[in-house]
């Protein structure tokens, strides 16, 4: 697919952006994230997202857990859209898990709905009783041809730093 997309096709099935929508802060499920064709496929390219308002709920204690949710991810065919994005990161907010499931849990969603080249989750959840936890998933493709890998590898090694800690 080129750069050549109309804003229609890019839109069409979209039902979050533009519109009224029920936050739901119970229930994170995969359906809540929307996606459009990436009009860039032939191109390597990173897309970073930072979601620091993230909470969930202890699923022991029932104590609130905040933290930054960082995703950087090389698109194929597809992109996430940014405010089903939010609508999903917000599902977690008075949901019981701890903090490994819900990284991997996040990825899981988001590698079952882009099919990513490439895609790195990290979650850095605040201290609380004085351990700080960070979990990071890293996923490639294992449908990449073996020069693809080593280009892609390339890419990500030069932009390490688009994806330390919050801001860059």
């Amino acid at each position: 697919m080129s750069g050549s997309l109309s804003s229609v096709q890019e839109t069409s099935g979209l039902t979050k952006l533009g519109g009224a929508t029920t936050v739901v802060c119970h229930s994170p499920d995969a359906s809540i994230l929307e996606t459009f064709p990436n009009r860039f496929s032939g191109r390597d390219y990173l897309i970073r997202f930072e979601y620091p308002e993230f909470t969930s709920l202890c699923p022991v204690t029932g104590q609130p857990d905040f933290g930054i949710i960082l995703l950087l991810y090389t698109p194929d065919a597809l992109c996430v859209e940014s405010k089903s994005f939010k609508l999903y990161m917000g599902a977690f907010r008075n949901h019981g898990v701890f903090m490994e499931t819900i990284v991997n849990t996040i990825a899981d969603d988001l590698i079952a709905v882009l099919a990513p080249r490439r895609l790195v989750l990290e979650g850095l959840f605040n201290v609380r009783g004085g351990t700080a936890i960070s979990v990071r998933v890293d996923h490639m493709s294992s449908g990449l041809a073996p020069e693809r890998r080593e280009s892609l590898s390339g890419l990500w090694r030069a932009a390490a730093a688009f994806c330390v800690g919050p801001g860059g």
